[in-house]
């Protein structure tokens, strides 16, 4: 299994109480914000027993379900939901999403 799996995990305890401040304004959008993280931490995993395409298939769905839970965080302190989003949540992000770039080539 890829180690990024264990970063997405880690980033979903991290990115918990954010969510919880988000669902208290959007339940929709912080609905979107998890299942975005888990179908990541998912595809990420289930692709690591797959070959050719269908291992594609699974680190392209992770990617773009990365992007979307990024960009769901980023909508959410745009709209004022939350404050800035700490450091270290936007640096795993980008490792991450950088990571699934990078297998889905």
């Amino acid at each position: 299994m890829l180690r990024i799996v264990d970063v997405i995990l880690e980033l979903i305890r991290d990115v918990a109480p954010i969510e919880a401040s988000i669902r208290r304004r959007d339940a929709d959008l912080a609905r979107q914000l998890r299942d975005a993280l888990n179908s990541a931490a998912l595809n990420s995993a289930e692709g690591s027993d797959q070959r050719g395409g269908r291992r594609l298939n699974h680190y392209c769905i992770a990617l773009g379900s990365a992007r979307e839970a990024f960009v769901a965080l980023r909508a959410a302190e745009a709209w004022g939901f939350v404050g800035p989003l700490p450091s270290d949540v936007r640096e795993r992000m980008n490792r991450v999403i950088g990571t699934l770039v990078k297998v889905a080539r």
